[in-house]
């Protein structure tokens, strides 16, 4: 009897080890900034999830801003005022599987700040012209786990030539 038990205790202790997680990115968050239309992705490796699991994750940028302007036909920003700066907080979410390996890789993308109701006269394009992101990290919701991104910070000018020679305020 005492041989059952025992022999019960280490195939239940065993069975707890192979179904343990201990949730950690193993790669990343990392951070990267799309040049073309200001947007931030960060992407990750995280493993020690447990097999098939939904996990919910957030990245975001403690502050982001981003300037627009209107370019005209020509290719010139016509009024040195006819721009506008949006400073905000940023987050994106999703929710990603384990699979049977019990790890993410993934990424999420988040919008870079922008115009509710900045529109520009006819004739002229809004363009984002620069864009930054500061505190920027990823979030593992469902087991607690975050980081920082590497780098925390990221920022660019979008434009270049002779619509920021004319205007060299559109990329502070």
């Amino acid at each position: 009897m005492k041989r059952i038990s025992l022999a019960l205790l280490a195939l239940c202790v065993m069975a707890s080890m192979v179904f343990a997680t201990s949730p950690h990115f193993v790669t990343g968050p990392n951070a990267a900034l799309d040049t073309s239309s200001g947007n931030l992705t960060v992407s990750w490796k995280e493993a020690g999830l447990g097999a098939n699991q939904n996990i919910n994750y957030t990245a975001g940028a403690t502050s982001a801003t981003a300037v627009y302007a209107c370019i005209n036909g020509g290719g010139k920003h016509a009024q040195a005022s006819n721009k506008e700066t949006f400073t905000d907080p940023v987050s994106c979410s999703g929710t990603f599987s384990s699979g049977k390996n019990g790890n993410i890789v993934a990424s999420l993308t988040c919008d870079a700040p922008g115009p509710d109701d900045f529109s520009c006269p006819s004739g002229q394009t809004l363009v984002i012209t620069s864009v930054s992101y500061s505190g920027i990290s990823l979030s593992d919701d469902t087991n607690g786990v975050s980081a920082p991104a590497t780098p925390s910070s990221q920022s660019a000018c979008l434009i270049s030539g002779p619509v920021l020679d004319r205007d060299p305020t559109l990329c502070p």
